[in-house]
Formats: structure tokens, sequence, C-alpha cells
């Protein structure tokens, strides 16, 4: 699946690229469908030409936006066994592809995904993306103990049968669902296989960073408060793919402990980067880092 918005410029493109090398050299049948999200443009018209001509190619149009309600529509009306999607720039090297869905065809994996922050991977991406993009995982690791090494890479698959039962329980229609999906999983005791992929960055991106990331920091909330109420039916969901904890028991004390470490992690972040923020901009950025990080002398009151 390939949701979309306004991208008349690059689907025809990319679209007869991804076609092209299903065909050549992928061993599964396929089909790619093309989720349009209420485009203004001339891309719908160009969807239904690619799904005209091409063998495989299949268009569905959404009235509203958000790239988590294409998923949803797109996947729930699938009949195929492994459900995949990609950005429509195919900043990922396609021969991650078959790595990427292989682990759920034979059963080993319940969801996959494409990370650009593992030490196998090869990113070219501005330095500013860059560190949005691990100061974002790294606060999933200490709201949501997230496990998963890269959240928002536009590169996932996922067995059609653990998607009927995750979707439901995922509330975000936007940037956020990639996340709030992966966390579901993974507090479900679903197995999350990663490939490290290249990925090129698309430089005429029209995702809009600061408001992507806002979004998501929103989005922590929500699943977070659910996570601690225990208001999510993940203990049966765990129950029906026999993902049992390796042993059993956990401590009375456990998610008090969990919550405590958590804040403890934010609020250092947090306070991390404001430091680093204030610090004149003449300091060095070693130094900034120092002084942000080391502890303050402490004056004698005689």
């Amino acid at each position: 699946m390939i949701p979309v918005y306004n991208e008349e410029a690059d689907l025809d493109r990319c679209v007869r690229r991804l076609h092209a090398h299903l065909t050549g050299t992928f061993p599964y049948r396929f089909r790619i469908t093309v989720a349009d999200n209420a485009s203004i443009d001339g891309t719908l018209a160009i969807a239904t030409r690619l799904a005209a001509e091409l063998p495989g190619v299949a268009v569905r149009h959404l009235t509203e936006k958000g790239r988590g309600r294409a998923l949803r529509a797109a996947w729930t009306a699938s009949d195929a066994p492994v459900l995949a999607y990609m950005d429509v720039d195919l900043s990922t090297d396609l021969n991650a592809l078959l790595p990427l869905v292989a682990p759920l065809l034979t059963g080993h994996s319940d969801v996959s995904i494409g990370t650009r922050l593992s030490r196998g991977s090869r990113v070219i991406r501005g330095t500013k993306r860059e560190l949005i993009s691990r100061g974002y995982n790294l606060l999933l690791r200490g709201t949501l103990s997230a496990r998963f090494s890269d959240a928002q890479c536009g590169f996932k698959a996922i067995r059609k049968d653990v998607a009927e039962q995750l979707l439901p329980l995922v509330q975000d229609t936007g940037w956020f669902f990639d996340t709030e999906l992966l966390v579901l999983a993974q507090r479900a005791g679903l197995r999350i296989h990663e490939v490290p992929v290249d990925w090129v960055d698309d430089p005429d991106s029209r995702v809009d960073i600061v408001a992507t990331a806002l979004a998501d920091l929103k989005g922590i909330v929500r699943p977070g408060r659910a996570l601690l109420t225990g208001a999510l039916p993940l203990p049966g969901l765990r129950a029906r793919f026999a993902r049992a904890p390796l042993v059993d028991g956990v401590p009375a004390n456990m998610p008090r402990q969990l919550v405590r470490f958590a804040t403890v992690g934010a609020l250092s972040t947090l306070a991390y980067l404001v430091l680093f923020a204030v610090l004149p901009t003449a300091v060095s950025p070693s130094a900034r880092r120092f002084a942000a990080c080391a502890p303050r002398p402490v004056r004698s009151s005689a």
C-alpha cells in the first residue's frame, strides 16, 4: 500500500518503478494499492490510469486526510496474508522488501519494520531530520518503554491475522499510527522483526517536521494512559498468538517502577534539551553538552 496526498509529480514514476521491481524479482504474488488521501490535484486521475494500465495495481480513494486512516482502510479491505506499506518517494531501497515480508510469510514474526537506525543501515539525510528521528525514538524508549529502534520509517509490514486484531485498538489516524501500532504489538508480546535499510531522504518531502513531531508527542499520552490503566485487551491478544512470557509472574511493584523510570527518563531528556538550547551558541557543541550534563559545584555557607 502507498498512501498519497497531492503526489501528481512523483506518483507515476514511483509506482512504475515499484511494479517493475516486484514483477522482475519478487517471488510472490502482489498487489499495489494506491490510497489517495483526499488529494486536490491530479493524483487520483494518475492512480486510476495506472490501475487500468498495470496488472496488480489498484486504487482506493478516501475523502479525508491521514496516513493512519489510509493504512487502516486499505489493510482492512485487503485479503492478502501479508500487508505492507511504503512511502511514495521510495526512499527505501526496494531490495529490502523481500527481507521485510519473508519472516511474516514463514510465521516467524508478526510485524516487520525497516530501520534507519541500525548499524547495518546506510542513510543519507539532513542533520535536522537525523536528530529529530533519534530524539523521538529515545523519547519513546523513556516514556513507553519501546524496544524497537525506528518507529517512523515509512516501510512496514504485518500479517493479516495480526492486523485484524491490532487495528481496532489503534486510535490515531495520522502520523502517530505507526508508533501506536508498534507499541501495542510489543506490549501484546508480538514478535517485531527489524530490517536494516538503505535510505536516501527525499529533499522534496512535504512532511511538516515540526507539526508531525508535536502530533507524535501528543499521541504518546493516550496509549501511555491506556497501558497504565489496563484499558487495552492486550492479555487476550497475547494469549491468542501464543507469546507468553518466558518467566511467569510479574513483581507487584513493577508498574510503579516502570512509571518512575519513564518519568525520570522523560524529564532528564527534556532538561538536557532545554539546557543545550539555552546555552550560548558561541560555545562549541561539545562544551555545551558537557555544561548541560556536568554537576554544579556546591557553595559553602561559611
